[in-house]
């Protein structure tokens, strides 16, 4: 696997990815909602990779994918009925999951989010989540077929989208943590 943990000296280079995906990836608009430097931040980003959390799939030296893995979940998680309740501390969330258009379709995305389960097998979580937006059908099929659920709907506040539903879904087989 071509997965790695992000450094700080990659930042600029982790951004300009983040940029290509949000200014070049087909249906953007419709499906995911990205919009550069609203989502994901530049801030964001950078949290993510000081604690350890951003992961970057590589081709020849170069970003062809990128994800967060924490190994907690937040506060705007814990309305949902998840299968099995869970200390936050103990459920690994994957976070701004992206492909770059030139690698789309060739299953790196799906290679990813298989790795982020081992992942948080690896951390001792019991369990694995992650949101999107309702209209992000494509990434549903996707999580869907890797094992997720859905478990359920929050109408939320982002700045790129405004007040919109977010779908959020859970890995079925529970974790050994």
């Amino acid at each position: 696997m071509n997965l790695c943990k992000a450094t700080l000296e990659e930042f600029d280079s982790i951004v300009a990815f983040y940029d290509d995906v949000t200014d070049r990836t087909p249906d953007m608009e419709q499906y995911a909602r990205w919009q550069k430097r609203k989502h994901p931040t530049i801030e964001g980003i950078r949290v993510y990779i000081e604690e350890g959390s951003m992961y970057l799939y590589k081709e020849n030296g170069a970003i062809v994918g990128a994800m967060a893995v924490t190994m907690y979940q937040g506060e705007d998680y814990h309305s949902i009925t998840w299968s099995q309740q869970v200390d936050d501390n103990k459920v690994a969330v994957i976070h701004i999951l992206a492909v770059s258009p030139d690698y789309q379709g060739k299953g790196i995305g799906s290679e990813m989010i298989r790795e982020a389960i081992r992942l948080a097998q690896t951390n001792g979580m019991k369990a694995i989540r992650l949101d999107a937006l309702a209209s992000n059908t494509p990434a549903h099929k996707i999580y869907k077929s890797l094992g997720f659920d859905y478990r359920g709907l929050q109408h939320l506040y982002a700045e790129n989208t405004g007040w919109t539903d977010f779908y959020f879904f859970e890995y079925k087989k529970a974790l050994k943590g």
